[in-house]
């Protein structure tokens, strides 16, 4: 790589003053890319990178031959920098003026690193549909289609496998968030805006690969039974690989089976998406359920030991060995490290030999009253679990015949009702419900913060 890219390259983003390095390349940019190609006066740079370092919000910069200029000279300075790094080349032209345009490697840098910065979403729809459209085409480029199906296919699989990664990122993280109102913050705000509004919930959708996926592999495998088309394509592939028809030939064959094999096999990573996301959204659910928990049980009281323990342990900054350091705990509980524990570590007994003597079982009726009254906690138990069935009820009995409501009009009196609240906007993504959600602003009811959502009744 560092025969095409200087080993420079990477130094102005990596150095302590890659804030401003990156702020004068996005705006070179940016005048660049107006223009018919990536090449610009060098005079009107300058004047872009003056009026930059003339604003009072422009990021300061500690290097040396820097501090002390004008802003021209600093503008100067900067345009020699970045061509010294090979970002930038500056010729002059038949007329003596200089004229400077980005190297080709840096314009694609730049272009993925803005996507990065803008959080640009892939369009799954946009390369399906091309996809699609290309399989069902009639062209006297076959070679050139080709190529460009293996191209969006690529682009597909990567954007699948980047939303896998994404939701893995979100699992990972959900530890670092210690209230209820933190990690239903980044549930519905981030993840859901994020992961679930902007790629998941179309892939399950609109744009849904299943939909397409049977004609694309059915006109592939046509395409490579047909003699014509692998004749026609290996020739066009041979001119543009500067390879023998023969080589082409093998291409072509080649690239018409991974094409269908990464449609075939697109199912596990839609399983494996659907797995992370199902993860995700109970471990945010159950992390934020163990917060709320609270009371004089068992469940409770370890919850709020817990709780007390991991406070002591921020407070004062230690690590999980410092637990032992904590004096109370001498009087709670015992904790202690086992080294090998094997079954030579324990003892066992001898017993000898006893006579077995069987006893008749009684025969006693059981009591009907105490089995009742287990079977009904056990029943009001059972009523107590929330599940989309129940959750499509309580919508469809606040909305009382009305076609759309606000969440904040809901009931929020008690920890019960905000749970429900929280398992109506889960839910709402699901095709099966009878209702939708749409997001609205936040808002604070009943001392409850969150982002409010609109439930709309479905085929409405």
């Amino acid at each position: 790589m560092f025969q095409i890219i200087s080993e420079n390259f990477f130094v102005p983003l990596a150095s302590p003053n890659k804030a401003v390095y990156w702020e004068c390349l996005v705006k070179l940019f940016t005048v660049m890319n107006h223009q018919l190609s990536f090449g610009v006066e060098r005079d009107i740079l300058v004047q872009e990178l003056q009026y930059y370092f003339e604003q009072e919000q422009a990021a300061s910069m500690e290097e040396e031959g820097f501090e002390g200029k004008n802003s021209r000279d600093k503008a100067n300075w900067m345009l020699r920098r970045l061509e010294y790094y090979d970002w930038i080349e500056i010729e002059t032209d038949k007329s003596y003026v200089q004229r400077a345009s980005f190297k080709d490697y840096a314009v694609k840098i730049i272009k993925t690193l803005l996507e990065i910065e803008e959080g640009k979403q892939i369009e799954y729809q946009g390369y399906i549909y091309t996809i699609y459209s290309l399989v069902r085409s009639s062209t006297d480029n076959p070679g050139i289609v080709l190529l460009s199906i293996l191209e969006n296919t690529d682009m597909l699989i990567t954007g699948l496998k980047n939303l896998n990664s994404g939701i893995k990122h979100y699992i990972d993280e959900l530890t670092k968030y210690k209230t209820p109102a933190e990690i239903m913050n980044v549930l519905f705000n981030d993840y859901i805006e994020n992961i679930v509004d902007k790629a998941y919930h179309r892939l399950l959708t609109s744009d849904n690969v299943s939909k397409f996926r049977p004609e694309i592999v059915e006109r592939l495998e046509s395409k490579s039974r047909s003699r014509a088309y692998v004749e026609k394509a290996s020739a066009e592939l041979a001119g543009i690989r500067e390879i023998t028809v023969q080589q082409a030939e093998e291409l072509v064959y080649q690239y018409i089976h991974e094409i269908i094999d990464a449609f075939q096999n697109m199912d596990e990573i839609l399983a494996e998406i659907n797995r992370k996301n199902t993860q995700y959204q109970k471990a945010a659910i159950n992390r934020a359920k163990f917060y709320l928990i609270g009371g004089e049980d068992v469940r409770g009281q370890l919850k709020e030991i817990l709780s007390a323990v991991n406070e002591k342990i921020n407070a004062e900054g230690m690590d999980l060995g410092g637990i032992y350091r904590i004096s109370y705990l001498d009087e709670l509980v015992r904790l202690y490290s086992a080294g090998v524990l094997d079954e030579k570590s324990l003892y066992v007994p001898l017993e000898g030999k006893k006579e077995f003597k069987p006893t008749v079982l009684p025969d006693d009726l059981p009591d009907e009253a105490l089995r009742q009254a287990k079977l009904r906690k056990m029943m009001e138990k059972m009523e107590r679990v929330l599940n989309p069935q129940k959750i499509d009820l309580y919508v469809l009995d606040c909305l009382r015949g009305r076609e759309r409501m606000l969440a904040s009009e809901l009931p929020l009196t008690t920890t019960e009702e905000f749970v429900y609240l929280i398992y109506i906007r889960l839910y709402g993504q699901r095709k099966t419900m009878k209702y939708a959600v749409e997001a609205a602003e936040d808002i604070t009811v009943n001392g409850y913060r969150f982002r409010d959502y609109v439930i709309r009744r479905k085929g409405k």
